[in-house]
Protein backbone atom coordinates (compact mmCIF):
# COMPACT_ATOMS: atom_id res chain seq x y z
CA UNK A 1 0.00 0.00 0.00
CA UNK A 2 1.37 3.42 -0.99
CA UNK A 3 2.44 5.66 1.85
CA UNK A 4 0.94 9.08 2.52
CA UNK A 5 2.54 12.09 0.89
CA UNK A 6 4.91 14.04 3.11
CA UNK A 7 4.51 17.76 3.72
CA UNK A 8 7.83 18.30 1.94
CA UNK A 9 6.62 16.41 -1.17
CA UNK A 10 3.34 18.31 -1.21
CA UNK A 11 5.18 21.62 -1.02
CA UNK A 12 7.56 20.48 -3.77
CA UNK A 13 4.72 19.55 -6.11
CA UNK A 14 3.00 22.89 -5.58
CA UNK A 15 6.29 24.75 -6.12
CA UNK A 16 7.01 22.89 -9.37
CA UNK A 17 3.57 23.71 -10.72
CA UNK A 18 3.79 27.33 -9.59
CA UNK A 19 7.09 27.79 -11.45
CA UNK A 20 5.61 26.02 -14.49
CA UNK A 21 2.68 28.46 -14.59
CA UNK A 22 5.05 31.43 -14.32
CA UNK A 23 7.07 30.05 -17.23
CA UNK A 24 3.90 29.62 -19.30
CA UNK A 25 2.98 33.26 -18.68
CA UNK A 26 6.45 34.32 -19.82
CA UNK A 27 6.11 32.53 -23.19
CA UNK A 28 2.43 33.35 -23.76
CA UNK A 29 3.22 35.93 -26.44
CA UNK A 30 5.77 33.81 -28.36
CA UNK A 31 4.85 33.53 -32.04
CA UNK A 32 4.90 30.37 -34.13
CA UNK A 33 8.41 30.89 -35.48
CA UNK A 34 9.91 31.35 -32.02
CA UNK A 35 8.10 28.31 -30.65
CA UNK A 36 9.26 26.21 -33.61
CA UNK A 37 12.82 27.30 -32.94
CA UNK A 38 12.51 26.12 -29.34
CA UNK A 39 11.18 22.76 -30.54
CA UNK A 40 14.21 22.39 -32.78
CA UNK A 41 16.54 23.32 -29.93
CA UNK A 42 15.28 20.72 -27.45
CA UNK A 43 15.08 18.07 -30.19
CA UNK A 44 18.69 18.71 -31.18
CA UNK A 45 19.82 18.70 -27.55
CA UNK A 46 18.54 15.17 -26.97
CA UNK A 47 18.31 13.73 -30.47
CA UNK A 48 21.77 14.41 -31.85
CA UNK A 49 23.82 11.23 -32.09
CA UNK A 50 26.27 12.13 -29.33
CA UNK A 51 23.60 12.98 -26.74
CA UNK A 52 21.33 10.08 -27.72
CA UNK A 53 24.19 7.59 -27.46
CA UNK A 54 25.21 8.92 -24.05
CA UNK A 55 21.64 8.85 -22.73
CA UNK A 56 21.00 5.35 -24.10
CA UNK A 57 24.11 4.00 -22.37
CA UNK A 58 23.22 5.86 -19.20
CA UNK A 59 19.75 4.31 -19.26
CA UNK A 60 21.07 0.74 -19.55
CA UNK A 61 23.69 1.32 -16.85
CA UNK A 62 21.02 2.68 -14.51
CA UNK A 63 18.12 0.28 -15.04
CA UNK A 64 19.72 -2.71 -16.77
CA UNK A 65 16.94 -2.58 -19.37
CA UNK A 66 17.00 -1.91 -23.09
CA UNK A 67 19.88 -1.50 -25.49
CA UNK A 68 22.85 0.88 -25.28
CA UNK A 69 22.40 1.63 -28.97
CA UNK A 70 20.41 4.87 -29.55
CA UNK A 71 17.99 3.15 -31.93
CA UNK A 72 15.02 5.16 -30.73
CA UNK A 73 16.49 8.57 -31.52
CA UNK A 74 14.60 8.52 -34.83
CA UNK A 75 11.44 9.00 -32.76
CA UNK A 76 12.65 12.41 -31.65
CA UNK A 77 13.22 13.36 -35.28
CA UNK A 78 9.77 12.08 -36.21
CA UNK A 79 8.00 13.98 -33.44
CA UNK A 80 9.85 17.13 -34.49
CA UNK A 81 8.82 16.57 -38.12
CA UNK A 82 5.16 16.20 -37.17
CA UNK A 83 5.24 19.18 -34.83
CA UNK A 84 6.89 21.52 -37.33
CA UNK A 85 4.34 20.65 -40.03
CA UNK A 86 1.36 21.76 -37.96
CA UNK A 87 0.07 25.03 -36.53
CA UNK A 88 -0.44 25.26 -32.80
CA UNK A 89 -1.70 28.77 -32.16
CA UNK A 90 -4.35 31.05 -33.59
CA UNK A 91 -6.43 29.59 -36.41
CA UNK A 92 -5.47 25.98 -36.99
CA UNK A 93 -8.36 24.80 -39.18
CA UNK A 94 -11.21 26.26 -41.25
CA UNK A 95 -14.23 24.40 -42.62
CA UNK A 96 -16.05 27.01 -44.77
CA UNK A 97 -18.99 24.79 -45.73
CA UNK A 98 -19.72 24.25 -42.04
CA UNK A 99 -18.98 27.82 -40.99
CA UNK A 100 -16.40 26.47 -38.52
CA UNK A 101 -13.06 28.01 -37.58
CA UNK A 102 -10.86 26.37 -34.93
CA UNK A 103 -8.45 28.24 -32.65
CA UNK A 104 -5.71 26.52 -30.62
CA UNK A 105 -4.90 27.39 -27.01
CA UNK A 106 -2.43 25.82 -24.55
CA UNK A 107 -3.60 22.86 -22.50
CA UNK A 108 -1.75 24.11 -19.43
CA UNK A 109 0.74 22.49 -17.09
CA UNK A 110 1.25 18.81 -17.95
CA UNK A 111 2.27 16.11 -15.49
CA UNK A 112 4.26 13.56 -17.48
CA UNK A 113 4.85 10.11 -16.01
CA UNK A 114 7.90 8.50 -17.64
CA UNK A 115 8.42 4.71 -17.95
CA UNK A 116 11.58 2.92 -16.86
CA UNK A 117 11.92 1.39 -20.34
CA UNK A 118 12.10 4.68 -22.26
CA UNK A 119 13.54 7.35 -19.95
CA UNK A 120 14.96 9.82 -22.46
CA UNK A 121 13.08 9.56 -25.77
CA UNK A 122 9.65 9.85 -24.13
CA UNK A 123 10.53 13.10 -22.29
CA UNK A 124 12.00 14.58 -25.47
CA UNK A 125 8.90 13.81 -27.54
CA UNK A 126 6.55 15.14 -24.88
CA UNK A 127 8.66 18.28 -24.51
CA UNK A 128 8.53 19.01 -28.26
CA UNK A 129 4.75 18.68 -28.48
CA UNK A 130 4.22 20.63 -25.24
CA UNK A 131 6.49 23.52 -26.20
CA UNK A 132 4.86 23.67 -29.62
CA UNK A 133 1.54 24.34 -27.83
CA UNK A 134 3.15 26.67 -25.23
CA UNK A 135 2.44 24.25 -22.40
CA UNK A 136 4.78 23.56 -19.49
CA UNK A 137 5.73 20.07 -18.32
CA UNK A 138 6.65 18.60 -14.95
CA UNK A 139 8.22 15.19 -15.51
CA UNK A 140 7.90 12.42 -12.92
CA UNK A 141 10.50 9.74 -13.75
CA UNK A 142 10.41 6.10 -12.81
CA UNK A 143 12.66 5.69 -9.74
CA UNK A 144 14.74 3.02 -11.51
CA UNK A 145 15.70 5.41 -14.34
CA UNK A 146 15.42 8.81 -12.64
CA UNK A 147 19.03 9.83 -13.32
CA UNK A 148 18.60 9.35 -17.07
CA UNK A 149 15.31 11.26 -17.21
CA UNK A 150 16.68 14.07 -15.07
CA UNK A 151 19.73 14.31 -17.33
CA UNK A 152 17.56 14.46 -20.45
CA UNK A 153 15.49 17.25 -18.92
CA UNK A 154 18.63 19.08 -17.77
CA UNK A 155 19.93 19.03 -21.35
CA UNK A 156 16.63 20.38 -22.69
CA UNK A 157 16.48 23.10 -20.02
CA UNK A 158 19.97 24.23 -21.01
CA UNK A 159 18.85 24.42 -24.64
CA UNK A 160 15.85 26.56 -23.68
CA UNK A 161 18.01 28.89 -21.59
CA UNK A 162 20.41 29.37 -24.48
CA UNK A 163 17.45 30.53 -26.60
CA UNK A 164 16.34 33.01 -23.95
CA UNK A 165 13.36 30.92 -22.86
CA UNK A 166 12.50 30.28 -19.19
CA UNK A 167 13.97 26.91 -18.20
CA UNK A 168 10.99 26.13 -16.01
CA UNK A 169 8.90 25.37 -19.06
CA UNK A 170 10.41 21.92 -18.42
CA UNK A 171 11.05 20.59 -14.91
CA UNK A 172 11.74 17.18 -13.43
CA UNK A 173 11.27 15.67 -9.99
CA UNK A 174 14.75 14.75 -8.81
CA UNK A 175 13.49 12.39 -6.10
CA UNK A 176 10.36 10.77 -7.56
CA UNK A 177 7.87 8.79 -5.52
CA UNK A 178 4.34 7.48 -5.99
CA UNK A 179 2.83 10.03 -3.55
CA UNK A 180 4.66 12.89 -5.29
CA UNK A 181 3.47 11.71 -8.71
CA UNK A 182 -0.09 11.47 -7.43
CA UNK A 183 0.10 15.00 -6.04
CA UNK A 184 1.50 16.35 -9.30
CA UNK A 185 -1.31 14.73 -11.26
CA UNK A 186 -3.89 16.28 -8.94
CA UNK A 187 -2.55 19.84 -9.24
CA UNK A 188 -1.53 19.90 -12.92
CA UNK A 189 -4.02 20.53 -15.73
CA UNK A 190 -3.39 17.35 -17.73
CA UNK A 191 -1.55 14.07 -17.20
CA UNK A 192 0.18 12.05 -19.89
CA UNK A 193 0.95 8.65 -18.40
CA UNK A 194 3.24 6.37 -20.36
CA UNK A 195 3.98 3.17 -18.50
CA UNK A 196 2.46 0.33 -16.52
CA UNK A 197 -1.19 -0.21 -15.69
CA UNK A 198 -0.81 0.87 -12.06
CA UNK A 199 0.55 4.20 -13.22
CA UNK A 200 -2.22 4.66 -15.76
CA UNK A 201 -4.95 3.81 -13.27
CA UNK A 202 -3.50 6.39 -10.87
CA UNK A 203 -3.60 8.98 -13.64
CA UNK A 204 -7.25 8.31 -14.38
CA UNK A 205 -8.15 8.55 -10.68
CA UNK A 206 -6.31 11.85 -10.15
CA UNK A 207 -9.38 13.98 -10.72
CA UNK A 208 -7.80 15.71 -13.72
CA UNK A 209 -7.90 14.88 -17.45
CA UNK A 210 -5.42 12.20 -18.42
CA UNK A 211 -4.14 10.36 -21.46
CA UNK A 212 -3.01 6.87 -20.54
CA UNK A 213 -1.95 3.75 -22.38
CA UNK A 214 -3.07 0.14 -22.19
CA UNK A 215 -1.05 -3.03 -21.88
CA UNK A 216 0.26 -4.64 -25.04
CA UNK A 217 0.33 -8.24 -26.22
CA UNK A 218 1.33 -7.54 -29.80
CA UNK A 219 0.43 -10.38 -32.14
CA UNK A 220 1.45 -10.82 -35.78
CA UNK A 221 -0.50 -13.08 -38.15
CA UNK A 222 1.60 -14.71 -40.87
CA UNK A 223 -0.69 -16.13 -43.55
CA UNK A 224 0.00 -18.42 -46.51
CA UNK A 225 0.59 -15.48 -48.89
CA UNK A 226 3.52 -14.15 -46.87
CA UNK A 227 7.08 -13.77 -48.02
CA UNK A 228 8.36 -16.08 -45.28
CA UNK A 229 11.88 -14.68 -45.15
CA UNK A 230 10.59 -11.11 -45.09
CA UNK A 231 8.04 -11.96 -42.40
CA UNK A 232 10.68 -13.56 -40.20
CA UNK A 233 12.96 -10.56 -40.61
CA UNK A 234 10.10 -8.21 -39.71
CA UNK A 235 9.13 -10.17 -36.61
CA UNK A 236 12.74 -10.54 -35.45
CA UNK A 237 13.36 -6.82 -35.88
CA UNK A 238 10.30 -6.05 -33.77
CA UNK A 239 11.12 -8.65 -31.11
CA UNK A 240 14.72 -7.52 -30.59
CA UNK A 241 14.26 -3.75 -30.87
CA UNK A 242 15.61 -2.39 -27.58
CA UNK A 243 15.45 -5.94 -26.17
CA UNK A 244 11.69 -6.07 -26.61
CA UNK A 245 11.19 -3.32 -24.03
CA UNK A 246 8.18 -1.73 -25.71
CA UNK A 247 4.57 -2.89 -25.45
CA UNK A 248 4.55 -2.91 -29.27
CA UNK A 249 7.28 -5.55 -29.54
CA UNK A 250 5.92 -8.71 -31.19
CA UNK A 251 5.02 -11.19 -28.49
CA UNK A 252 3.08 -13.74 -30.52
CA UNK A 253 3.20 -15.01 -34.10
CA UNK A 254 0.16 -16.85 -35.48
CA UNK A 255 1.42 -18.79 -38.49
CA UNK A 256 -0.30 -20.79 -41.23
CA UNK A 257 0.62 -24.49 -41.06
CA UNK A 258 1.81 -24.52 -44.69
CA UNK A 259 4.67 -22.13 -43.92
CA UNK A 260 5.13 -22.74 -40.19
CA UNK A 261 8.28 -24.86 -40.36
CA UNK A 262 9.95 -22.56 -42.89
CA UNK A 263 9.04 -19.55 -40.74
CA UNK A 264 10.62 -21.16 -37.66
CA UNK A 265 13.78 -21.85 -39.66
CA UNK A 266 13.94 -18.29 -40.95
CA UNK A 267 13.48 -16.96 -37.41
CA UNK A 268 16.50 -19.03 -36.40
CA UNK A 269 18.43 -17.57 -39.33
CA UNK A 270 17.54 -14.11 -37.95
CA UNK A 271 19.05 -14.87 -34.54
CA UNK A 272 16.23 -16.77 -32.84
CA UNK A 273 16.91 -19.71 -30.53
CA UNK A 274 14.30 -22.49 -30.67
CA UNK A 275 13.78 -23.86 -27.15
CA UNK A 276 12.94 -27.49 -26.40
CA UNK A 277 10.32 -28.56 -23.85
CA UNK A 278 12.75 -28.62 -20.94
CA UNK A 279 14.13 -25.19 -21.83
CA UNK A 280 10.61 -23.87 -22.30
CA UNK A 281 9.80 -24.72 -18.69
CA UNK A 282 13.04 -23.11 -17.50
CA UNK A 283 12.21 -19.98 -19.46
CA UNK A 284 8.71 -19.85 -18.02
CA UNK A 285 10.06 -20.12 -14.48
CA UNK A 286 12.54 -17.32 -15.12
CA UNK A 287 9.98 -14.98 -16.69
CA UNK A 288 6.99 -15.45 -14.38
CA UNK A 289 6.29 -16.37 -10.79
CA UNK A 290 3.67 -18.98 -9.92
CA UNK A 291 0.85 -16.39 -10.15
CA UNK A 292 1.90 -15.23 -13.60
CA UNK A 293 3.56 -11.96 -12.59
CA UNK A 294 6.56 -11.07 -14.74
CA UNK A 295 9.89 -10.94 -12.95
CA UNK A 296 11.60 -7.57 -13.29
CA UNK A 297 14.98 -9.23 -13.90
CA UNK A 298 13.85 -10.46 -17.33
CA UNK A 299 12.08 -7.34 -18.65
CA UNK A 300 13.96 -5.85 -21.62
CA UNK A 301 17.12 -7.79 -20.76
CA UNK A 302 19.49 -9.21 -23.40
CA UNK A 303 18.90 -12.83 -24.37
CA UNK A 304 22.25 -13.84 -22.84
CA UNK A 305 21.17 -12.46 -19.47
CA UNK A 306 17.78 -14.18 -19.65
CA UNK A 307 19.47 -17.46 -20.58
CA UNK A 308 21.77 -17.12 -17.58
CA UNK A 309 18.81 -16.58 -15.26
CA UNK A 310 16.94 -19.52 -16.78
CA UNK A 311 19.89 -21.88 -16.85
CA UNK A 312 19.84 -22.26 -20.63
CA UNK A 313 23.03 -22.69 -22.67
CA UNK A 314 22.44 -20.04 -25.35
CA UNK A 315 24.61 -20.33 -28.46
CA UNK A 316 26.59 -17.29 -29.47
CA UNK A 317 24.79 -14.92 -31.83
CA UNK A 318 21.28 -15.77 -30.63
CA UNK A 319 19.30 -12.68 -29.64
CA UNK A 320 15.79 -13.93 -28.83
CA UNK A 321 13.90 -17.08 -27.85
CA UNK A 322 11.39 -18.92 -30.07
CA UNK A 323 8.78 -20.77 -28.01
CA UNK A 324 6.42 -23.16 -29.84
CA UNK A 325 3.00 -22.81 -28.20
CA UNK A 326 -0.59 -23.87 -28.86
CA UNK A 327 -2.22 -23.20 -25.49
CA UNK A 328 -3.97 -19.85 -24.99
CA UNK A 329 -5.28 -18.57 -21.68
CA UNK A 330 -4.25 -16.64 -18.58
CA UNK A 331 -2.82 -19.83 -17.10
CA UNK A 332 -0.66 -20.29 -20.21
CA UNK A 333 1.86 -17.53 -19.60
CA UNK A 334 3.47 -17.57 -23.03
CA UNK A 335 0.20 -16.26 -24.49
CA UNK A 336 0.45 -13.15 -22.28
CA UNK A 337 2.56 -10.00 -22.67
CA UNK A 338 6.28 -10.72 -22.46
CA UNK A 339 8.09 -7.32 -22.52
CA UNK A 340 11.31 -8.99 -23.50
CA UNK A 341 13.09 -11.23 -25.96
CA UNK A 342 10.62 -14.16 -25.94
CA UNK A 343 8.42 -14.89 -28.97
CA UNK A 344 5.57 -17.40 -28.78
CA UNK A 345 4.78 -19.04 -32.13
CA UNK A 346 1.30 -20.52 -32.69
CA UNK A 347 0.41 -22.70 -35.69
CA UNK A 348 -3.06 -22.52 -37.22
CA UNK A 349 -4.64 -24.93 -39.67
CA UNK A 350 -7.94 -25.13 -41.54
CA UNK A 351 -7.91 -21.69 -43.12
CA UNK A 352 -7.86 -18.05 -42.03
CA UNK A 353 -10.89 -18.46 -39.76
CA UNK A 354 -8.65 -20.45 -37.44
CA UNK A 355 -6.12 -17.60 -37.35
CA UNK A 356 -8.86 -15.13 -36.48
CA UNK A 357 -10.07 -17.37 -33.67
CA UNK A 358 -6.56 -17.59 -32.24
CA UNK A 359 -6.20 -13.82 -32.38
CA UNK A 360 -9.55 -13.37 -30.63
CA UNK A 361 -8.54 -15.73 -27.83
CA UNK A 362 -5.09 -14.16 -27.40
CA UNK A 363 -6.62 -10.71 -26.90
CA UNK A 364 -9.06 -12.13 -24.38
CA UNK A 365 -5.94 -12.99 -22.36
CA UNK A 366 -4.46 -9.49 -22.63
CA UNK A 367 -3.55 -6.59 -24.88
CA UNK A 368 -7.03 -5.47 -25.94
CA UNK A 369 -6.92 -2.06 -27.53
CA UNK A 370 -3.20 -1.87 -28.21
CA UNK A 371 -2.02 -3.33 -31.52
CA UNK A 372 -1.66 -6.25 -33.86
CA UNK A 373 -0.10 -6.88 -37.24
CA UNK A 374 -0.30 -9.07 -40.28
CA UNK A 375 2.27 -10.18 -42.80
CA UNK A 376 0.08 -10.87 -45.82
CA UNK A 377 -0.46 -9.89 -49.42
CA UNK A 378 -4.14 -10.80 -49.27
CA UNK A 379 -6.30 -7.69 -49.00
CA UNK A 380 -9.20 -9.89 -47.96
CA UNK A 381 -7.28 -11.35 -45.01
CA UNK A 382 -6.02 -7.91 -44.02
CA UNK A 383 -9.59 -6.62 -44.12
CA UNK A 384 -10.97 -9.54 -42.11
CA UNK A 385 -8.35 -9.14 -39.39
CA UNK A 386 -9.03 -5.40 -39.21
CA UNK A 387 -12.75 -6.08 -38.77
CA UNK A 388 -12.18 -8.55 -35.93
CA UNK A 389 -9.11 -7.45 -33.96
CA UNK A 390 -9.93 -5.43 -30.81
CA UNK A 391 -6.97 -3.10 -31.31
CA UNK A 392 -6.37 0.58 -32.02
CA UNK A 393 -3.66 0.09 -34.64
CA UNK A 394 -2.75 -2.68 -37.06
CA UNK A 395 0.51 -2.83 -38.96
CA UNK A 396 0.66 -4.50 -42.38
CA UNK A 397 4.07 -6.01 -43.27
CA UNK A 398 5.84 -3.78 -40.74
CA UNK A 399 7.70 -4.44 -37.45
CA UNK A 400 5.19 -3.36 -34.82
CA UNK A 401 7.72 -2.14 -32.26
CA UNK A 402 9.12 0.37 -34.75
CA UNK A 403 5.90 1.25 -36.55
CA UNK A 404 2.94 1.47 -34.16
CA UNK A 405 4.16 4.76 -32.75
CA UNK A 406 4.95 6.17 -36.18
CA UNK A 407 7.86 5.76 -38.54
CA UNK A 408 9.14 7.53 -41.62
CA UNK A 409 7.61 4.82 -43.82
CA UNK A 410 4.03 4.96 -42.55
CA UNK A 411 1.48 7.63 -41.76
CA UNK A 412 1.01 7.02 -38.05
CA UNK A 413 1.57 10.13 -35.89
CA UNK A 414 4.98 9.95 -34.19
CA UNK A 415 4.78 9.49 -30.44
CA UNK A 416 5.94 7.45 -27.47
CA UNK A 417 2.42 7.25 -26.01
CA UNK A 418 -0.37 5.23 -27.63
CA UNK A 419 -3.98 5.28 -26.53
CA UNK A 420 -5.77 1.94 -26.47
CA UNK A 421 -9.34 3.18 -26.50
CA UNK A 422 -12.19 1.85 -24.43
CA UNK A 423 -10.84 -1.71 -24.92
CA UNK A 424 -7.75 -0.76 -22.93
CA UNK A 425 -9.48 1.54 -20.45
CA UNK A 426 -8.26 4.69 -22.23
CA UNK A 427 -10.09 7.77 -23.46
CA UNK A 428 -8.67 7.65 -27.01
CA UNK A 429 -7.58 5.12 -29.62
CA UNK A 430 -5.15 7.57 -31.17
CA UNK A 431 -1.40 8.00 -30.96
CA UNK A 432 -0.96 10.83 -28.44
CA UNK A 433 0.40 13.66 -30.58
CA UNK A 434 0.16 17.42 -31.05
CA UNK A 435 -3.65 17.65 -31.09
CA UNK A 436 -3.79 16.19 -27.59
CA UNK A 437 -1.58 18.92 -26.12
CA UNK A 438 -3.95 21.81 -26.84
CA UNK A 439 -7.36 23.21 -26.08
CA UNK A 440 -9.41 24.14 -29.14
CA UNK A 441 -12.07 26.83 -29.46
CA UNK A 442 -14.66 26.16 -32.18
CA UNK A 443 -16.04 29.37 -33.70
CA UNK A 444 -19.33 28.84 -35.53
CA UNK A 445 -20.87 31.26 -38.05
CA UNK A 446 -24.35 30.86 -39.57
CA UNK A 447 -24.64 28.78 -42.75
CA UNK A 448 -27.56 28.09 -45.11
CA UNK A 449 -30.04 25.79 -43.42
CA UNK A 450 -29.06 22.12 -43.65
CA UNK A 451 -32.29 20.39 -42.63
CA UNK A 452 -33.41 17.32 -44.58
CA UNK A 453 -37.12 16.60 -44.77
CA UNK A 454 -38.64 14.30 -42.20
CA UNK A 455 -39.49 11.84 -44.97
CA UNK A 456 -35.83 11.69 -46.00
CA UNK A 457 -34.68 11.21 -42.43
CA UNK A 458 -37.26 8.62 -41.37
CA UNK A 459 -37.05 6.71 -44.65
CA UNK A 460 -39.26 3.62 -44.76
CA UNK A 461 -40.68 4.41 -41.31
CA UNK A 462 -42.21 7.72 -42.42
CA UNK A 463 -46.03 7.56 -41.97
CA UNK A 464 -45.79 3.92 -40.87
CA UNK A 465 -47.71 2.49 -37.95
CA UNK A 466 -46.69 3.99 -34.59
CA UNK A 467 -45.02 1.42 -32.35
Amino acid sequence: MAREITEQEQTLAQDLVRKARMAMCAIADYDQDRVDRLCRAVAWATGNEISATRLAKMSVEESGMGSPEPGRRFKILGVLRDALRQKSMGIIEEIPEKGIVKYAKPAGVIASLIPVTNPYVTPAGIAIYAIKCKDAVVFSPHPASKKTTNEAVRIMRAALKKQGCPEDVLQCAEKPSIPLAQELMSVCDLTIATGGQQMVRAAYSSGKPAYGVGAGNATMVIDDTADVKGAARTVAASKTNDNGSGCSADGNSVVDESIHDRFIQELQNEGGYLVNEEEKEKLRSAYWDAEGHRTSETIARPAARVAELAGIALPQGKTFFIVPEQQIGRQHFFSTEKLGVVLAVFKYSGGFDAALDMVRRIYEVGGRGHSCGIYSFSDENIHRLALLAPVSRMMVRQPQSKSNAGTFTNGMPMTSSMGCGIWGGNITNENISLKHYMNVTWVSRPIPEDRPSEQELYGEFYNSEIF
